[in-house]
């Protein structure tokens, strides 16, 4: 890919998002105007399995990286945002049980947020990586009205991320756990067979989002039931961490036992989604994750399903919006983004 076609020079000054997963840091920029600098994804390794360390070092090369390659002084940048997979406190402790991709006793209870604030010497804004696509999936959506307007978003992957903006903020709660839409408990009536088992999460909950609508509910708990279902399918004999991994691949073909796994994701999307409409009324419910990062009638299918499952009552069903997290891979870094040009606003309007 020829980054130099996407690089656009800074007409102010500027904040840097970062995204940190377990394997690559993505970094992206945007100027005070709401220009982003970067149209392309922008990867460096993460290093988050050698240990806090190393990882923190990482992502100072991957801000390096994005100034350089993007022409920006670091004189221009005000802030930056940071996000990474949950759970971790609203200031970026990850929790002190660990978290996902940060299962080393090091990172346990972690200040991530600081340790990369003392390295770069700018303020950090932190939100988790559900939260941060959520506000960039509101704000892409909404744009200049975002202020105005609600939205939950569902982000599928290996568990269920998610957030919910309200007025244009990512609501963090108390202790910076709102928004842990995977965790939500639904109602099972409709969504299983009368034969299946009720689903179990990693996190002890039974019948949870996250124990349905994840790669992870796929591989313990749905797709072994649908594997008794198909028994001529050629996934049986596949271990099922591989078999789970394929299975999208097999739904953008139409076949049978994929799309009725997915079909109960959806169904418990739309579940979630009901609840949501019954707790915050939302303007807009965004879908996102790798559900989606598939073919395009694919998804369509999946959005239409999660849609005609969730309940509405009328007067909402004339103004709610169902839609996909744009830019799917860049979310989280151009949501860091966002946040932190927020955040830099607020404080050089304090200045003036």
């Amino acid at each position: 890919m020829d980054q130099a076609e996407s690089v656009r020079t800074p007409s102010s000054w500027v904040v840097v998002g970062l995204d940190n997963g377990g394997t690559c840091n993505n970094a992206t920029v945007l100027d005070a105007t709401g220009q982003f600098l970067v149209n392309d994804l922008v990867e460096n390794p993460s290093r988050v399995l050698e240990g806090p360390e190393s990882a923190v070092e990482a992502l100072a090369e991957a801000f390096g990286n994005i100034l350089e390659l993007t022409s920006t002084p670091l004189s221009l940048v005000r802030a930056v945002g940071l996000d990474t997979p949950g759970p971790a406190s609203a200031h970026g402790v990850i929790s002190s049980k660990g978290a996902t991709n940060f299962n080393q006793v090091s990172w346990h209870g972690f200040d991530i947020r600081g340790a990369l604030e003392t390295r770069l010497g700018l303020p950090v804004v932190y939100n988790n990586d559900g939260n941060a696509a959520a506000l960039y999936a509101h704000h892409q959506h909404f744009g200049a009205q975002a202020s105005e307007h609600s939205s939950v978003s569902a982000i599928v992957g290996t568990g269920l991320g998610g957030g919910v903006v309200e007025a244009g903020s990512v609501v963090r709660g108390s202790a910076g756990m709102a928004g842990e839409l995977g965790h939500v408990q639904i109602p099972l009536h409709g969504v299983l067979e009368d034969d299946q088992p009720v689903p179990m999460c990693n996190c002890g909950f039974a019948g949870d989002v996250e124990s349905i609508a994840s790669l992870t509910g796929i591989r313990n708990n749905l797709l072994p039931y649908w594997l008794t279902r198909f028994p001529d399918h050629p996934l049986v004999n596949e271990p099922i961490g591989v078999a789970a991994k394929a299975l999208r691949g097999y739904g953008e073909k139409d076949d049978a036992l994929a799309l009725a796994v997915f079909g109960q994701q959806a169904k418990a999307i739309g579940k979630l989604f009901t609840i949501a409409a019954n707790f915050t009324d939302p303007s807009a419910y965004f879908l996102g994750g790798g559900v989606v990062e598939a073919d395009p009638h694919f998804r369509q299918w999946f959005l239409n399903c999660v849609r005609e499952n969730t309940e509405l009552r009328d007067e909402q069903k004339a103004v709610a919006t169902f839609a996909l997290v744009p830019d799917r891979d860049m979310a989280g870094a151009r949501g860091a983004a966002v946040a932190a040009l927020a955040e830099a606003s607020i404080t050089a309007a304090s200045a003036a």
